[in-house]
């Protein structure tokens, strides 16, 4: 083996060497391992279940927000096939108009809920968030603009393109369970 390819080798070792300790260093005194906790938390502001929900484990009622009758029954049963599970479907009781494809209404216990079904609507449906709410249901709110939920594929690409829940403005992000 030639000098300069023995050198080489060396600097290779010692560089990996310290990028090695750096990573080491930086994993013990990274001032961030808490982050996304509640720790630091201001008083008052409620914890946001962010947690990204399979759909299984989602609560939704359905709602219809437009003229067109039976349209939440239907929806609602698309949901059922997607293994939602829908607690009522009718017309919204709120008597609001949405003019987009739907608005998702939830509290702080709803935020990764509410992620999730974004994608079904291709990242089209408007956040209601409620503080005061204390339950883990998510209202979907069928709007004017709506046509279909998204595909399996769709709503895959769409949970890519919105990333993780985020806890809404003048909460933060509840303890996760481990």
């Amino acid at each position: 083996m030639s000098f300069a390819r023995v050198r080489a080798l060396v600097v290779v070792g010692l560089l990996a060497v310290f990028a090695l300790v750096f990573a080491v260093v930086a994993l013990v005194k990274d001032s961030q391992g808490d982050a996304g906790a509640a720790k630091g938390c201001p008083a008052g502001w409620p914890l946001a279940d962010v947690t990204l929900r399979e759909s299984k484990d989602v609560k939704i009622n359905v709602y219809n927000a437009t003229d067109k009758a039976g349209l939440a029954i239907n929806v609602a049963d698309d949901f059922r096939n997607r293994k939602f599970q829908v607690k009522k479907a009718g017309n919204d009781p709120q008597k609001r108009s949405v003019d987009e494809v739907a608005a998702l209404r939830y509290g702080p216990k709803g935020v990764g809920s509410a992620h999730l079904l974004r994608a079904y609507f291709l990242n089209q449906a408007v956040y209601e968030y409620d503080a005061k709410r204390e339950d883990d249901v998510v209202d979907v709110v069928i709007g004017e603009s709506f046509q279909q939920l998204a595909t399996t594929t769709e709503v895959n690409q769409s949970l890519g393109d919105l990333g993780s829940p985020q806890a809404p403005e003048n909460t933060c992000p509840a303890p996760v369970d481990k």
